[in-house]
């Protein structure tokens, strides 16, 4: 069950992604989801998340995703607490998110479903 403010998904570079899924389906017995030629989501894995290939969406490093329930309400909450909203937010396969970096520069990120 998805609680808000938990961590929920995380996302990791995937470039060559066949090779990628290759490579986690034979070592750790992983499944995946294509949703497009670019990305595919993974799972039996401990915690679900995907493998971005598309090098103008994916993050240089992996990017935990954070659900929430209220995206709006949760994006003030972000920027009062001294969140830096790097992505506004925007719609993709699944739902609705945002990116932000926390005070130390780490890029998160913050969805909800739909």
């Amino acid at each position: 069950m998805r609680e808000d403010g938990k961590i929920d998904y995380v996302e990791l570079p995937g470039r060559d992604l066949p090779a990628t899924k290759s490579f986690y389906g034979e070592a750790f017995g992983w499944r995946f989801t294509d949703y497009g030629p670019t990305y595919a989501a993974f799972d039996d894995s401990g915690l679900d998340g995907g493998f971005q290939a598309d090098e103008a969406e994916a993050a240089a490093a992996p990017l935990v995703v954070i659900f929430t329930t209220d995206l709006e309400a949760m994006l003030a909450k972000v920027t009062a607490a001294g969140g830096e909203v790097v992505r506004p937010i925007y719609s993709y396969p699944g739902g609705r998110r945002f990116h932000f970096r926390d005070p130390s520069g780490n890029e998160l990120a913050v969805f909800t479903e739909g």
